[in-house]
């Protein structure tokens, strides 16, 4: 059974935290021009979408004759259909993401939860209905939802590495994950498989410090995870480097070969990057269609 004195110290600590990373969220959010996030095609809706031209079948109602006037051609002036879509965040919260290599970057934790709350933000503007993967928190829409994701999101995971939540997928939604990955990337492939059974498509965002892309460690080194469950000491961690760079290639190229097969997005942030390029970025990729970049 949890202490109670511990599980209150918790919980006061996650209250205190939370409004901040809202406030910076929707100021983040608010620096980024919004644009329409509906399902673009044609059908019911108050927004003109495209003119076409008429077709057998078309009812004389839906003829735009202003615009037929103008030639020879009937034309038909369709509406954009718009319907509110579910999208699903996960935001690792795994210890190896409180790692920060120097006090003028933000730990890892706390770009991807800004990333994931100010996304939710711009969403739940648009009219979606936004939520976290798994039965926590299912999607919908409102300030109170945006409310209960900035209090879920500080809550830290201690287990090194948090795997994907894939449960509770909605068909045919979309899904953000934002990680640093570092961990058995076999979570990974199953909530993106089940993910793409269900017609889900997402996007993958990679986050990562500078020195986990540059490995600047030379002469006596001691490797420590985050959780404190690892260590490696050695005298000449420069020997390390090529095979450390070799390994998170692979780890990249693993994670751009599933969003490929899955229909899914992979892009990389750094957290010395600023945090409203990893937003337009992330904003960009959920609506943009086709394949995997």
């Amino acid at each position: 059974m949890s202490d109670p004195l511990a599980l209150r110290a918790t919980s006061e600590s996650e209250a205190a935290a939370f409004p901040a990373l809202l406030a910076r969220a929707e100021h983040l959010a608010g620096a980024v021009l919004l644009g329409e996030h509906g399902r673009r095609r044609a059908g019911a809706g108050d927004d003109f979408w495209q003119y076409r031209p008429a077709q057998v079948g078309d009812s004389r109602r839906a003829i735009d004759y202003r615009r037929s006037a103008m030639g020879d051609t009937e034309f038909v002036r369709e509406r954009e259909w718009q319907i509110a879509q579910s999208v699903m965040l996960w935001v690792d919260q795994g210890a190896s993401m409180r790692f920060t290599s120097s006090d003028t970057v933000p730990q890892k934790i706390e770009r991807a939860r800004i990333l994931g709350l100010a996304v939710a933000v711009l969403l739940n503007r648009g009219g979606e209905r936004v939520g976290l993967t798994g039965t926590e928190l299912p999607p919908r829409a409102g300030r109170p939802q945006i409310m209960a994701l900035a209090q879920l999101l500080c809550r830290d995971d201690q287990t090194e590495y948090a795997p994907p939540e894939h449960r509770a997928m909605i068909p045919h939604a979309r899904a953000v994950f934002i990680s640093d990955f570092m961990g058995d990337i076999a979570g990974v492939r199953t909530a993106l498989t089940k993910a793409a059974d269900r017609g889900v498509r997402g996007v993958i965002c990679h986050v990562l410090d500078p020195s986990e892309e540059a490995f600047p460690f030379t002469g006596r080194t001691i490797f420590q995870s985050m959780g404190g469950t690892m260590s490696h000491e050695t005298l000449k961690a420069n020997d390390l480097r090529d095979r450390y760079l070799a390994r998170l290639a692979e780890r990249k190229a693993e994670l751009q070969s599933l969003c490929s097969l899955t229909g899914w997005r992979y892009g990389i942030h750094h957290t010395d990057s600023t945090a409203q390029a990893g937003l337009l970025w992330l904003y960009g990729a959920l609506d943009a269609r086709g394949a995997a970049a």
